[in-house]
């Protein structure tokens, strides 16, 4: 069982602009999807945990749920599921541990963990095992950071480096086995 991060942040670590948009992640010329990995990563996991934010990003890029899995999506202001994805997603409140165990009696071990405050609430409970971070070569100077404070120091150690397209930096990382 593993809860993995998979996502890309700026230079300066932020995961949206000043303004909450994510125009910056074309600054380059954008990989396709199997170029960054994501397919074979996809197919580690059996569902995607997802805060209401992100999801209202990818509901508003108007393509429907387009990932292969479904989708647990945590939010204490939606009550109903936007038509078109009932049968792809689910609505779920309740602690990371709490999300965590409604996921494992759903059957699903592996899960894609998404979102900056979804990825921080799973951080602070010591609930992420990897994470698989590529860096785009701009600085934001201010927006959505990946990484608040934490209580305590998390160690993970560094499982792969590359380099994509000569300028985007993705690092896979693991818990370090001792924490």
């Amino acid at each position: 069982m593993a809860n993995i991060v998979y996502i890309a942040t700026s230079i300066d670590g932020y995961i949206s602009a000043p303004d909450g948009s994510l125009d910056w992640l074309d600054c380059v010329p954008n990989p396709d999807d199997d170029d960054l990995g994501f397919y074979s990563f996809i197919e580690r996991v059996d569902a995607i945990v997802m805060g209401r934010i992100t999801f209202e990003t990818v509901v508003g890029f108007g393509l429907g749920w387009h990932y292969p899995v479904p989708g647990i999506i945590l939010s204490t202001t939606l009550d109903a599921v936007p038509e078109g994805f009932e049968d792809k997603v689910q609505l779920a409140r309740g602690s990371a541990d709490d999300i965590v165990q409604l996921a494992h009696t759903q059957g699903y071990t592996n899960l894609y963990i998404d979102g900056g405050n979804t990825i921080q609430r799973f951080l602070q409970v010591d609930l992420i095992d990897e994470m698989i971070i590529t860096e785009i070569p701009i600085l934001l100077g201010g927006g959505d950071r990946l990484f608040g404070h934490l209580d305590q120091q998390m160690r993970f150690h560094l499982v792969e480096t590359e380099t994509l397209l000569g300028q985007l930096v993705k690092r896979h990382y693991r818990r370090h086995p001792e924490h």
